[in-house]
């Protein structure tokens, strides 16, 4: 009887401590599984991503991010378009259809402007950069760790929300239970029945970072389907 009831601690504390992860525990396995080497500090590489949606023609661009000399630039062709944003430090430029100095009024028709190519630049460096970014200054990690049953399959979740001056959107993260690989994330807004989840499927391995080869989106409400970015090493 005693030999059981030892069994039986030794089980139950087993699973305590599985089920004891804390978000800081989780993002750190989660960054050695995608990032063992630490390469994204000093990331510097060109993506390539198609971007598939409903309706439209295929938006192709080239991602160049060099984050030690805070570079970035995309380029992002679709029908007769071609538009370039570049991101140099504080300077910023914009390029379309291979004029340098667009006019005002080709800005405007084409929603051309600075802000948009610093959204551009969180916007890609953030989701390419994940789950390192989880890292930066701002972002709050939730210590409690969920284990959540999302399209069939169990995934341990990590919230994350951010200081007021960064963003007020609250993330859901969903890790592999054995792998810990990134496999789906889902944001809210402020609004009910607002924001979007992502399914992360493939990898594409760049500069020694295991990234997530194919992002299909779609709504939170109603799992309506927006599109799909896929990203290759090459072209």
């Amino acid at each position: 009887m005693k030999k059981l009831m030892t069994l039986f601690l030794l089980f139950s504390t087993i699973i305590s401590f599985t089920q004891e992860i804390t978000g800081d525990e989780l993002l750190e396995k989660a960054i050695q599984y995608h990032d063992p080497n630490g390469n994204w500090e000093t990331f510097k590489g060109v993506l390539f991503v198609s971007m598939q949606t409903p309706k439209k023609t295929n938006r192709e661009s080239e991602i160049n991010i060099d984050i030690p000399n805070q570079y970035f630039s995309v380029k992002a062709s679709s029908g007769e378009n071609t538009l370039i944003y570049i991101v140099d430090r504080d300077s910023i430029g914009i390029i379309f259809n291979g004029d340098e100095n667009p006019s005002e009024e080709i800005l405007k028709k084409n929603k051309l402007s600075m802000s948009r190519a610093k959204r551009y630049k969180n916007y890609y460096t953030y989701l390419y950069g994940l789950p390192m970014k989880l890292k930066d200054k701002g972002t709050i990690i939730h210590q409690k760790v969920e284990h959540k049953i999302f399209k069939g399959k169990e995934y341990l979740l990590l919230k994350v929300t951010y200081n007021k001056d960064v963003g007020k959107d609250t993330w859901n993260f969903y890790f592999d239970p054995k792998t810990y690989a990134m496999e789906v994330y889902q944001f809210f807004k402020e609004t009910k029945n607002s924001g979007e989840y992502i399914l992360l499927s493939g990898t594409e391995t760049i500069n020694k970072i295991k990234m997530p080869k194919v992002r299909a989106w779609y709504y939170n409400k109603g799992n309506n389907y927006l599109g799909t970015d896929i990203l290759y090493s090459k072209k």
